[in-house]
């Protein structure tokens, strides 16, 4: 029993840091450099806790996932996203994308097919 809470603890705190790293805008090379800790570590986690989040994602979420190629990290940190946003999409890749309520739907599908297009 005690190594499933020290496990829950190290997981806890492996959701935080990815999360302060998504905020911090730093690239991911330079927060795990402050940190302490080495990116193969920083990636082995966030590739572990997006295997679990996305297990207890609903099906449709997981569905869609499926269709379309998509990856999406579940943050469960209340402060990751600023209050005047109903909702944040991350990239693994780091971008990010913040929804405000009340979003016209035709412009949000424009601005995903952008995004989702291969770079120049």
């Amino acid at each position: 029993m005690r190594g499933q809470r020290a496990d829950e603890t190290t997981q806890a705190q492996w959701r935080t840091r990815i999360a302060e790293a998504a905020r911090s805008g730093r690239s991911i090379r330079a927060f795990c450099r402050e940190q302490g800790v080495t990116e193969g570590q920083f990636y082995a986690w966030r590739r572990r806790l997006n295997r679990q989040a996305q297990g207890r994602a609903p099906q449709r979420i997981r569905a869609a996932a499926e269709m379309t190629g998509a990856t999406f990290a579940l943050v469960h940190e209340a402060a990751a996203i600023p209050e005047s946003a109903g909702v944040e999409l991350v990239w693994t890749d780091g971008r990010r994308l913040r929804i405000g309520p009340g979003v016209d739907a035709a412009t949000l599908r424009t601005v995903l097919a952008v995004l989702d297009s291969p770079r120049c």
